[in-house]
């Protein structure tokens, strides 16, 4: 017995080293070519001239940069406010590298970042953001407010100071009040739904439309792995807008668990340049939709929307819960957004709609 063991595992070594020498195509170097180019330094985050909100004097911050080289990089070195805080001089991809930094104590102020990089034949590049860091402001909730997003130069919820997710390459403009959201292809800002959303909730915001794409996803709570279609919009909610360059019609739907339901007729707007304040307040049997301040649209229901297996809250796409009719990403100006756990009242809207109003 221990022979003919011995003769298939001798068999089996003699088959797989046959393989190996039929089977694998020899290892050819290949000549990269002569370096010619030098390499290039891009900084993501902090972009230039970028307000850095937190809610503490000194904390942490995430620094996000990329070097390439057309051959090979040699080195990458960061430093801040002229201290260096990072070297490297060993890439797994030795012609593209895109780290995230986290530095863990910044302070109030103005910062500089610097990163350079160098080739193997000594060619150089670096690029440098100028940034500053301050405290997030104290803040005074509405009653029932949760979430607060000002935008100023952040995507901080100034109420309980958590981060709002973000998604792509979105910047900031000038805003409504201080900075804006300004949307880009591919980007979006997302928020969990637990503990926000419920048979009451409400939701304001100040935007600026850009009408190019003309069709967008505006603010979407849609179900977990969905598209939109119909079986999809038998829950949550979806405001979105489409039309012409000179002219957008928002429409919002919502779901009750067994149907979808259209806050019917849309909101038609001309596109002038002017920012433009929306409000939903809903109830168990009413969803009430203020533009400007007044009432536009009310829609009662016969049940409470449906919150099952919607766990994100998206803003500027329907990304990525509500892609049917190519609702992607919004390329407008998003400022000033509020977060409800109850139906608001018109005087909450007002009360909105006039602070800081220019």
């Amino acid at each position: 017995m221990k022979s003919l063991k011995y003769l298939i595992f001798c068999v089996m070594i003699t088959v797989l080293a046959g393989s190996c020498k039929k089977g694998l195509d020899p290892i050819i170097p290949v000549d990269p070519g002569p370096d010619l180019l030098p390499p290039v330094v891009l900084i993501t985050d902090p972009d230039d001239g970028k307000v850095v909100v937190s809610a503490d004097s000194i904390g942490p911050i995430t620094l996000k940069f990329a070097a390439s080289d057309d051959i090979e990089l040699k080195s990458v070195t960061v430093t801040l406010d002229g201290t260096e805080i990072g070297t490297y001089t060993s890439f797994t991809d030795y012609r593209r590298f895109a780290p995230k930094l986290v530095y863990p104590e910044l302070r109030d102020g103005n910062h500089v970042l610097t990163v350079s990089a160098v080739d193997m034949t000594g060619k150089s590049d670096s690029k440098t953001s100028n940034f500053r860091k301050v405290t997030a402001p104290p803040y005074d909730p509405m009653d029932g407010e949760v979430v607060y997003l000002p935008f100023d130069g952040g995507f901080l919820n100034y109420i309980g100071y958590i981060e709002a997710g973000v998604v792509g390459a979105p910047s900031f403009a000038p805003g409504k009040v201080l900075d804006a959201y300004a949307g880009a292809t591919d980007a979006y800002v997302t928020y969990p739904s637990a503990g926000i959303v419920g048979e009451e909730f409400s939701f304001a915001f100040w935007i600026k439309v850009n009408p190019t794409p003309t069709r967008a996803g505006v603010f979407v709570i849609g179900l977990d792995g969905g598209t939109g279609n119909d079986e999809d919009r038998k829950f949550g909610l979806r405001l979105f807008r489409e039309g012409t360059v000179t002219s957008q019609n928002f429409g919002l739907n919502v779901g009750t668990g067994t149907t979808d339901v259209w806050v019917n007729p849309f909101v038609t707007l001309p596109v002038n340049e002017e920012w433009v304040h929306f409000a939903i307040a809903i109830s168990p049997t009413l969803i009430s939709l203020y533009v400007n301040g007044d009432t536009v649209s009310t829609k009662t229901l016969i049940a409470p929307i449906d919150w099952t297996g919607c766990s994100t809250i998206s803003m500027a796409s329907g990304a990525p819960n509500f892609v049917i009719w190519e609702h992607f990403s919004d390329l407008s100006l998003y400022d000033e957004v509020h977060l409800f756990t109850r139906a608001i009242t018109r005087e909450d809207v007002q009360t909105l709609f006039n602070v800081k109003k220019k």
